[in-house]
């Protein structure tokens, strides 16, 4: 891994993800996709990042990355509620953050996964995309679609 993107690496899972890659010897640049800034303490010289708002309808962003051969999504939220207590707009974002992005994300590096040279590919999902949970229908919705989505992809990319 000499180039590597997190998308929803400015904080947990993703961040982590992001430090490790940076650690390493044979990385030479870590990209860092959030809608949150980069705390300062994580400034690292390895390390370049970006604020992008998933939510957007517009995702040309991720064409600039056109070098990486890693590609690794976190990006994802939820909240615990009682479905009737959920506004439109946190079902609409739900969707856009946890489904939606990463699909289209996804399919803008397509031609990486489907090509010979090396391309990893890593996304993070949730329990709650395989099993059901009370005050996370929504969320859980959202994951349960990234899942069969990915496990799709996967069935493409072994033929």
């Amino acid at each position: 891994m000499r180039r590597v993107l997190v998308v929803g690496g400015a904080n947990g899972i993703g961040l982590s993800i992001a430090l490790e890659a940076a650690s390493s010897a044979e990385c030479e640049r870590v990209y860092i996709v959030d809608k949150s800034p980069l705390s300062e303490e994580y400034h690292l010289p390895k390390i370049e990042s970006f604020i992008f708002d998933l939510t957007s309808s517009d995702y040309s962003f991720f064409d600039r990355f056109s070098d990486i051969d890693t590609l690794m999504i976190t990006a994802g939220f939820g909240r615990l509620s009682l479905f009737k207590d959920i506004a439109e707009s946190y079902i609409d974002d739900s969707f856009r953050v946890n489904s939606i992005a990463p699909i289209k994300i996804i399919h803008k590096f397509m031609g990486r996964l489907t090509s010979k040279e090396p391309f990893y590919c890593g996304v993070m999902v949730s329990i709650a995309g395989f099993m059901s949970s009370p005050f996370f229908a929504v969320y859980g919705a959202t994951k349960a679609a990234l899942k069969i989505f990915i496990e799709s992809v996967n069935v493409e990319l072994e033929r």
